[in-house]
């Protein structure tokens, strides 16, 4: 069977990975736009690098009056053990030969003014009652809470009241070094095919049932036929899936959304100083992925902090990619639902189009606001994030993911953006689930299941705290993030 896989992104490389580890005998290739494996959104500084695991991020538990919703922050947190599983699967096997080249430990904390601290007194009380959470620790000591991330506190005055909660656990995650350490594997170890700089232009199935690919490669024309098609493309998935003729195709389009970081070196002994990741609340009306944070990041041995996000509007599917992209993306039938959003979402445009114009200045003034003093203490300076295009699905703006398949399971695309690479073992072996369900039936394919997922059952994992703790214990280790002792 060919199987031709559009994006060397974190997605479409963990597809193929997984797909070629379970059955050998796939021909499978990727093609790539760009120049390398994981150098668009996977690429470091095109996000944040937190390895998303709900236990910072209050967007992932939303209040409703007193009640705190926890069923996603579960959902998630299962996903990413899942995820740190098959990493560690990698690791084990020598195609990732030290863990540290992609994932270090970092504290994952969460702090908030006067105004939200019963809502995260409460958050801490449901989520630090389930064995997921069950090492969070909660604070309003203003010095045991500048122990935990010194640089938000060293310039604030003592008597502000704040709230923080930390857990010692977390991750930062280079999902590029990740993404070209596995297509490596995939292609010098399992026979994957990687064609870069091949951008796709169309895709249409033939009356016998195959699919065909036209693309450009260095201004030539190459066709490509697979049997099945999966694309893992970020925003590009939108346009090409427009152009697939597949039925459901009129229900989607795309909600593009940029984003800017403050960015700046730090050495190694500051990095120790400040070990952490740590979410705020956001804005009023400001899009789930525009939380501010304040990020430890480790890229290529150099220590960074990073930032934001400061969100804006650019009508873009990528990174690198233009306005025309975006317009040829759009059909007749998606002007209703862009307008309906625009109406129904005014605040949040509005917001992102003023996010689009702040400057440095503006920008330095949120990061006084989130940690005094941090904006004269290091060389910060503007760099852009991603792109990410969320999904517009029968009219109505979502924020999260979602996996498409056709009925006659040939072809298959991930639209939507969170929380995305760091659960994207799990929802790639979903997605494989649904488009190549024939290649789990076999006995080979079930043992090696077993050996890179242990235990991907994400209801077993919610609700057996021993099962949990045992898979969680192993992979850490294998992984090395260890448990600080009590």
């Amino acid at each position: 069977m060919n199987v031709i896989i559009i994006g060397a992104g974190i997605m479409g490389t963990t597809f193929a990975t997984l797909a070629k580890e379970l059955a050998p005998n796939l021909d499978i290739t990727i093609l790539e736009r760009l120049d390398g494996a994981g150098a668009g959104n996977s690429w470091a500084f095109n996000n944040a690098g937190t390895g998303h695991e709900a236990n910072c991020e209050l967007n992932y538990t939303p209040v409703d009056e007193e009640v705190i919703a926890v069923e996603k922050a579960l959902k998630i947190h299962a996903q990413f053990n899942v995820a740190k599983q098959f990493w560690a699967y990698l690791v084990e096997k020598g195609a990732i030969k030290d863990p540290q080249t992609f994932i270090h430990q970092t504290k994952h904390c969460t702090i908030v003014s006067e105004p939200s601290i019963e809502q995260l007194k409460l958050r801490f009380k449901e989520m630090s009652a389930h064995h997921f959470f069950e090492h969070m620790r909660y604070s309003e000591d203003f010095e045991e809470i500048k122990s935990w991330i010194p640089y938000t506190m060293e310039g604030r005055p003592s008597h502000e009241k704040m709230a923080a909660t930390v857990i010692e656990t977390g991750t930062d995650v280079n999902f590029g070094a990740l993404t070209e350490q596995m297509a490596a594997h995939a292609v010098n170890d399992l026979g994957v095919k990687i064609e870069y700089g091949t951008h796709v232009k169309r895709v249409h199935r033939s009356p016998a049932g195959t699919w065909l690919v036209e693309t450009e490669s260095k201004e030539s024309a190459i066709q490509y036929k697979g049997d099945v098609l999966f694309v893992g493309a970020g925003g590009g998935a939108f346009p090409i899936l427009k152009r697939s003729h597949l039925p459901f195709r009129s229900r989607y389009t795309g909600f593009p959304v940029g984003g800017r970081f403050l960015q700046a070196p730090i050495s190694e002994e500051q990095a120790k100083h400040y070990s952490a990741k740590t979410y705020g609340k956001a804005k009023v009306g400001a899009p789930p992925m525009s939380v501010p944070h304040l990020d430890l990041r480790l890229v290529d041995g150099q220590y960074y902090l990073l930032f934001g996000p400061f969100a804006s509007f650019k009508p873009l599917l990528e990174k690198g990619r233009g306005f025309l992209d975006y317009l040829g993306s759009i059909r007749p039938h998606d002007i209703p639902s862009l307008l309906s959003v625009a109406l129904e979402h005014f605040p949040l445009v509005k917001y992102l189009v003023s996010e689009t114009f702040k400057g440095k200045q503006s920008m330095f003034e949120e990061l006084e606001s989130f940690a005094p003093g941090l904006s004269k203490k290091f060389d910060w300076k503007p760099i852009q994030a991603g792109q990410r295009v969320q999904i517009i699905k029968d009219g109505d703006l979502q924020m999260g993911t979602e996996i498409v398949v056709s009925p006659e399971e040939s072809f298959g695309t991930l639209l939507g953006a969170s929380p995305g690479a760091s659960v994207s073992p799990e929802v790639m072996l979903r997605c494989l689930e649904q488009l190549l369900p024939t290649i789990l039936t076999k006995d080979e394919a079930r043992k090696k299941m077993k050996e890179m997922f242990p235990e991907d059952d994400l209801d077993k994992l919610i609700n057996n705290p021993d099962r949990y703790r045992e898979i969680r214990d192993a992979v850490n280790k294998r992984l090395g993030i260890t448990q600080p002792e009590a």
